[in-house]
């Protein structure tokens, strides 16, 4: 389905991700980018993160990549060190380095939200515990 998402997604968050769905390079016309839509930036969708930053590295006016990913379950933070386990789909674009925390698994986020998690809770989601 790469290419077939919405253009809209959710911004970040959720601290853990499912599955990466398709790299995304924006373009951007006002930084010269070819100009296909009457000035609107648009985007690429690209199945491998190698050929989203091939593309991106040769055009100009172009973003890097980034992923969009699906999170079936995802840690919602309204606000700083307040956490809410959400079970719910959330489509969202995310930094690829942030792909590089594991996939979540079964215990993710119950490890997270335990009482007697560590101290820097963090470490679980960056799969250091």
């Amino acid at each position: 389905m790469v290419g077939d998402y919405p253009p809209i997604a959710s911004a970040g968050g959720g601290l853990v991700w499912d599955e990466v769905l398709e790299y995304r390079v924006w373009c951007h016309p006002e930084s010269g980018a070819k100009n296909f839509h009457d000035g609107d930036d648009y985007y690429f969708a690209f199945s491998s993160y190698e050929e989203a930053k091939k593309y991106s590295d040769n055009q100009p006016g172009t973003e890097e990549p980034i992923a969009l990913i699906r999170q079936k379950e995802f840690i919602d933070e309204p606000e700083k060190g307040k956490y809410i386990h959400r079970v719910k789909e959330r489509i969202a674009e995310w930094k690829v380095e942030w792909l590089q925390r594991p996939r979540r698994t079964e215990h993710t986020i119950p490890d997270f939200m335990a009482p007697d998690a560590p101290e820097n809770r963090l470490d679980i989601i960056r799969g250091q515990t």
